[in-house]
């Protein structure tokens, strides 16, 4: 069985509306990918693709529609629907088998042609019980902001300071949807939403079609002088009754655990040199720092307020804008990791930070409230 598996090559296409055809986008991203690690089609030996049937995509058995255009066509594939960072470790165990030698993650999300990502996820609920309420991810969210704010004495002006953080580092991403210069009373000022989230808290509707090469050892020493490596992976599923959850002791602790403790961390704070944190609402980054250990449980504020998580902090946090500034819902995720591996590899661009990074964390969730988390550690 090979022991380590690289990633060698990633593309990205920009959030902001497109009228390029789904198809089409999907081809450009996935022969970009290709393209940079040298290689053809025929030498993707199985692919993985994180796409959503019916909610999110619109499309019934959603990768008959995309396999072709993703060099997966008469491959050994697998389509993976949810949290997409759940494909980049699905991919990597395929070649870990030792029966391949390169696969291919595919993320896809055409944001522009789905309906509004609440009428989406209140179909999650249960029809019986949850869905007559009019449950949503966003009631769920300002529920859990509540709460978060009320145990830990956490200030409205704290969950903002994270999109104007964000939105901030938005400008420098030529990829990112939503970004701009903020104060910290226009987002609290900006249209209240339910309360007490307000529109600038919330992520928006974005494109993603995201592709990654990876490869086992021997093959990515030949494609790359560059590899970056997965070093650790786990995930973690909560209870699917929202009655029955703690909203602020959720599954991330478990899933970061299993993930430092594969890539040998035992300090995250100082071993972890960047994170790419998926916050689909701003006071979500200051949680999940705290579940994962990048602070005390209750600390999120005074991290923020501290300015580690600053582009040019000792732990930058979404140095890319992260997920307020560009929202593919399925493949986000995967986006993470491909922000994570630019960086690693020094190649983000005017979002690079100044810091060498040699370990950084991607992370993905999904469900309400974080019902479901994923946490991948990659370094140099």
């Amino acid at each position: 069985m090979a022991n380590r598996v690289a990633i060698v090559a990633v593309s990205q296409n920009a959030g902001a509306e497109s009228k390029d055809n789904f198809y089409d986008q999907a081809y450009r991203v996935v022969k970009d990918a290709l393209d940079k690690a040298g290689m053809s089609r025929e030498e993707i030996h199985t692919v993985v693709s994180a796409s959503s049937d019916i909610f999110h995509g619109g499309i019934s058995c959603a990768n008959a529609y995309y396999w072709e255009s993703s060099a997966a066509f008469l491959k050994p594939g697998s389509r993976q629907d949810g949290e997409s960072l759940f494909a980049l470790a699905y991919a990597a165990m395929r070649i870990m088998t030792g029966k391949h030698d390169t696969a291919l993650v595919v993320g896809l999300c055409k944001g522009s042609e789905n309906p509004e990502n609440d009428t989406c996820t209140h179909m999650f609920t249960d029809p019986f019980y949850q869905r007559e309420v009019g449950l949503n991810e966003t009631v769920a969210a300002a529920l859990q902001m509540r709460l978060y704010m009320e145990r830990f004495g956490v200030a409205h002006e704290q969950c903002a300071k994270v999109a104007v953080k964000n939105l901030g580092n938005a400008l420098r991403n030529p990829y990112a949807h939503k970004k701009g210069i903020y104060t910290i009373d226009a987002v609290l000022d900006s249209k209240r939403v339910i309360d007490p989230l307000t529109a600038m808290q919330i992520a928006p509707k974005s494109e993603g079609i995201i592709a990654l090469v990876l490869a086992s050892e021997n093959k990515a020493k030949k494609l790359t002088d560059k590899p970056v490596w997965l070093k650790g992976y786990s995930s973690s599923l909560d209870t699917f009754n929202f009655g029955d959850r703690d909203l602020l002791n959720g599954q991330l602790k478990n899933a970061a655990s299993r993930a430092y403790k594969m890539a040998g961390i035992t300090n995250p704070r100082k071993e972890v040199d960047l994170a790419e944190i998926t916050e689909p609402y701003a006071f979500q980054e200051l949680l999940w720092c705290e579940d994962l250990g990048f602070c005390d449980p209750g600390g999120g504020g005074k991290l923020i307020d501290s300015g580690a998580t600053q582009r040019d902090g000792a732990l930058p946090v979404n140095a890319s804008g992260g997920v307020l500034a560009n929202n593919p819902y399925v493949s986000r995720g995967l986006q993470r990791a491909v922000e994570a591996f630019l960086q690693i590899r020094g190649e983000a661009g005017e979002h690079q930070v100044g810091k060498k990074v040699k370990t950084a964390l991607a992370h993905g969730t999904h469900g309400f409230a974080g019902q479901c988390h994923a946490v991948a550690i990659l370094g140099s």
